[in-house]
Parts: C-alpha cells; structure tokens; sequence
C-alpha cells in the first residue's frame, strides 16, 4: 500500500492487500484461489479452501484432506507430487493416484504416460466443476475486497454448485416412487 494513502481511509478501503499476483500459463492473475476436495463419484465439492492468488496448491493439501473420505485414493495433477507430500498421504492410509512429471532432459516414460493419462480420467471430475462455475455461474473473477469477503464469496459459489449439482444427480437418477 502507497505511504501517501496511511492517512486516507477512503482510498485504503478501496486497495485489497490481502490478494496475490501469480502466473499461469503465461498470464498474469490478482486475486484469490479455490482449492477444492470433489467426491470422484457425484463431482459434489467435499470440502474447500480459499488462499490468495500466490498460494501454491500443494500448500492447501492439508486443508483438503479428509479422514472420512469414502476412497482412501487422492487423485491430484503434478503440482501437488513431492516427497512430503507422499509422506503425509502414507502417514494418513491414503493411496497417492498423483501425476507423475518429467524433469529437464529427462521427460516421463510411455508406462508413466499411459499412468497419467489413466489417472487423468479421474481427476478430470475436478475440472468439471471449475469448468461448471467459470462457464455457467458467472466466471472466476471475485470482486471483493480482502480475504474474508473472498472465502464468503467462493463459497457461496461452491455451495450453489453442490445445490445445482444434486438436483442434476436427482434428475438423472430419481427415487423410486
């Protein structure tokens, strides 16, 4: 925040500095992230997490971790695949379904391919739902001020998600009469 605005109010309350920048894919983002735990099988959001825009996902790991998951599997992209990462899902029972990455010079086998493109199948359902709430329920910009206003806001949007998503899973399988 600008030294000249410590004695504005007005202006300070206009400049969010909770948010982050981060890089993706070449691009340039402010703001906040949703990290999120989906049940593989309904594509229903289980649990999330909310963390400036800088956060790196494998850091929201713990915050998405469930004791009473009904799969002891964690399907997840590369990013979250480091030692002690695979340590924590041992130390809990959890099976790692996380992506293998090639390194430099060294790039990944046709067996650690043929691997990830099978674990891709699953891990798909996750992008569904950002996919569902960035083309359906407004898109992903947040337009807040400050954390706590962004982990009402997103979720907010993952439960009307989770509300839509169960009266989809009603209409394709309804109750027996």
């Amino acid at each position: 925040m600008p030294e000249t605005w410590e004695n504005k109010p007005a202006k300070r309350s206009q400049k969010d500095v909770e948010a982050r920048w981060t890089k993706k894919h070449g691009k340039s983002h402010y703001g906040y992230k949703n990290h999120i735990n989906v049940d593989r099988k309904h594509k229903l959001i289980r649990r999330y997490h909310v963390t400036d825009a800088a956060v790196h996902d494998s850091q929201a790991v713990d915050e998405l971790l469930m004791r009473g998951n009904t799969a002891s599997g964690v399907w997840a992209d590369s990013a979250y695949r480091s030692a002690d990462i695979e340590a924590k899902l041992k130390a809990r029972g959890l099976t790692s379904r996380i992506h293998r990455k090639g390194k430099r010079g060294k790039p990944l086998g046709k067996q650690a391919k043929q691997s990830n493109k099978t674990k891709s199948s699953v891990r798909v359902r996750v992008e569904h739902v950002f996919g569902a709430q960035t083309n359906d329920m407004g898109g992903t910009i947040v337009k807040t001020i400050g954390l706590v206003r962004a982990k009402a806001k997103i979720g907010m949007k993952n439960l009307a998600y989770n509300i839509r998503r169960v009266g989809q899973l009603h209409r394709l399988n309804p109750l027996p009469a």
